[in-house]
């Protein structure tokens, strides 16, 4: 991952995210002054700057929540793999 730029690495995290549209994953989003927040969803779309995953609330409703591939990047959302835990983006660690 030394010799990618940040663009190269945004663009193979939104094409990996691509690839993964209608999987289920649990997400962990830091959104400051030490609040953190874990849901699990299914990556519903992808767009040209963020991506968007439709998370069960409670009560049986749900939501959309949207994320930019930066924010991937720069580990504010950690996306892994709802059974095993593994990250969605081994290459990225």
């Amino acid at each position: 991952m030394e010799s990618m730029n940040q663009m190269e690495v945004v663009g193979r995290i939104r094409a990996d995210l691509m690839s993964l549209t209608g999987t289920r994953m649990r997400l962990r989003a830091n959104m400051g002054r030490s609040k953190i927040v874990e849901r699990e969803g299914v990556l519903e779309e992808t767009h040209p700057s963020l991506f968007v995953v439709k998370v069960e609330e409670k009560r049986e409703r749900t939501a959309r929540v949207s994320y930019s591939y930066v924010d991937v990047l720069t580990g504010t959302v950690e996306l892994t793999h709802p059974d095993s835990g593994d990250s969605v983006f081994p290459w990225l660690n």
